[in-house]
């Protein structure tokens, strides 16, 4: 049996990152979901709408209600004509037709970018907070005047997806249109949704991979306002693993908690009176789980969730409170982690790509189970030399495009096609085509020669 804990190290620079300032300080006023970077916040329903930047049906709302999807386009459209550094394409198409919007701030209209990371928000339907405080970073982030921003934005690239279930969120489901969740839909990619988000990582490469959700609290032993955990898969490399808990542990969860709010490490039930750890009841290392496929992929990821659950007499007698205590979590987690790509960016785009280069060497073992915490068992680990899987050409058919998809590279061959395991998502391929794993798309033969 495994031993549950929390990390070590998470208060360890604390301290003195406060002492100096967050990032935060000047990006966000945490205030109903709705704050400006570096400009003049108007309150008064009489100023010209042309002196201040646009607001969402949210913010407009107070929280009373959430950003209606016409909203959003209406929003991010104005954005885009009136903000700075900012531009948006379509990346996919939902099920029912509704676009995927991709947003992009900075990097390229400064120059080569340093450092991408992706957010990715509501692939969840029916939780919308993060979706809301994506918007609202979009429009802080277009219009902003402080300089420690503008310095960001010159060497970072930030890509926001903040509607990735579209469908989900206006029939308020959960599942997508087929009633497939998409965070568990990330290796066999048979959602147009996960599959978008597949390109966007082949396509972008991020360093870092923020993916917002909400959650349903379990009072006394799981209520705390924001919950944050990294990839646990062990298939993730080292190095990537320890930037994605220091995300967690010494950004993301101190920012929330320096903004007022309680924090803990998702699906972990902790003591109310010790704050001791009692039982793990979710965030495995399971690898088609957006959070884990980010880390096998060589990409610092890590899941979000704020508490959809309200719990004070305030929240309970008035929905908006609890929508603007929901909304505003996330954003200050957002500004935590701008804080860890201020200070480390450069470490960050340089770990990812070791890792990713070194999956041409081929070396290493390749995990079938287990976790960061949890032991994995003998016959969940792939220690036997492999150079490649060799798929018949009716193997290959079945699957060319969700490897294409991936980015996985493939030769053709005489007797059908060798996806060789020498390439950047090394980790990824037994995953996708041995038959020991869990969530394989067809059971490849292992080639000890290529």
């Amino acid at each position: 049996m495994s031993t549950l804990r929390e990390p070590g190290g998470r208060r360890t620079a604390l301290a003195g990152r406060l002492g100096a300032g967050l990032l935060a300080a000047t990006l966000f006023i945490v205030s109903g979901g709705s704050a400006l970077a570096g400009t003049e916040t108007h309150s008064d329903p009489q100023a010209p709408s042309t002196a201040e930047p646009p607001r969402t049906g949210f913010e407009r709302t107070s929280g009373a209600a959430w950003t209606t999807e016409d909203e959003e386009i209406a929003f991010l459209d104005e954005v885009v004509e009136r903000g700075d550094h900012v531009e948006m394409a379509q990346a996919g198409t939902s099920l029912e037709g509704r676009p995927l919007n991709l947003v992009r701030i900075g990097g390229p209209r400064f120059g080569p970018a340093r450092t991408t990371v992706l957010s990715l928000c509501t692939q969840h339907g029916n939780e919308p907070s993060g979706r809301e405080a994506c918007l609202s970073m979009i429009r802080d982030l277009a219009f902003t005047q402080d300089r420690a921003v503008e310095r960001l934005l010159r060497t970072t690239e930030l890509l926001f997806v903040p509607t990735v279930n579209p469908d989900g969120f206006v029939a308020n489901t959960r599942g997508n249109a087929a009633g497939v969740d998409v965070n568990r839909d990330h290796l066999a990619l048979t959602t147009p949704e996960a599959r978008t988000i597949a390109e966007l990582f082949r396509d972008h490469r991020p360093d870092v991979v923020y993916d917002l959700h909400e959650y349903g609290a379990r009072p006394p032993v799981y209520d705390r306002d924001f919950l944050s955990l990294w990839p646990r898969n062990l298939n993730t490399d080292d190095r990537v693993h320890a930037l994605a808990e220091a995300l967690s542990e010494e950004y993301v969860r101190p920012a929330v908690e320096a903004a007022g709010f309680t924090s803990g490490i998702y699906g972990i039930h902790v003591d109310p009176e010790t704050g001791e750890p009692i039982e793990q009841v979710a965030g495995d290392g399971q690898e088609r789980i957006l959070r884990n496929t980010a880390g096998i992929k060589d990409a610092v990821g890590i899941l979000v969730e704020t508490r959809t659950t309200a719990l004070t007499e305030e929240e309970l007698a008035d929905p908006a409170v609890n929508n603007r205590r929901r909304v505003d979590s996330q954003l200050a987690g957002l500004a935590g982690a701008l804080d860890m790509l201020r200070e480390r960016g450069t470490r960050i785009s340089l770990t990812t790509a070791a890792a990713r280069a070194a999956g041409y060497a081929n070396h290493g073992p390749v995990y079938f189970g287990g976790a960061d915490n949890e032991e994995p068992a003998p016959e969940d680990v792939l220690t036997e030399r492999v150079c490649g899987y060799r798929l018949t050409a009716e193997q290959f058919a079945e699957v060319e495009s969700t490897l294409a998809a991936h980015g996985v590279r493939s030769l053709p061959g005489r007797d059908g096609v060798l996806v060789p395991m020498a390439q950047p998502l090394r980790e990824l391929i037994p995953l996708l085509l041995d038959e020991r794993a869990r969530f394989s798309l067809t059971a490849g033969t292992p080639s000890a020669r290529c």
